[in-house]
């Protein structure tokens, strides 16, 4: 059963823009704190945005501060990544993940439910 399902991925030439979005259901809803991870090949993954979901600031990793805004709706249970200026070293796979608390927000062993990733691809 599919709890996470992003979507919204693609290619694009570096300065454009792409929307990410993660649908949750089952046991990956109602869960505080959820967050965007992506991964290049080669390379660890690593933490891009967060979200405690009851309220608060979403919080982002340096190298996207400015470009990129995290949001949520609920009523349709669903995150949002807004990535603009892309780069091309921002091409990766790019996941959603969701847990029910505890721990550093980019900690990617504590959170529970993962989807499947989406690519994105930014080329010079």
């Amino acid at each position: 059963q599919v709890q996470l399902v992003e979507s919204g991925g693609g290619s694009v030439q570096a300065g454009g823009s792409l929307r990410l979005s993660c649908a949750a259901s089952g046991d990956a809803l109602r869960r505080p704190f959820m967050a965007w991870f992506r991964q290049a090949p080669g390379k660890e993954r690593e933490g891009v945005a967060a979200l405690y979901t009851y309220g608060g600031n979403p919080y982002y990793a340096d190298s996207v501060k400015g470009r990129f805004t995290l949001s949520q709706d609920n009523a349709k249970n669903t995150l949002y990544l807004q990535m603009n200026t892309l780069r091309p070293e921002d091409t990766a796979l790019y996941y959603c993940a969701a847990r029910r608390g505890g721990g550093a927000l980019f900690d990617d062993v504590t959170y529970n439910y993962w989807g499947q990733g989406t690519q994105v691809t930014v080329s010079s």
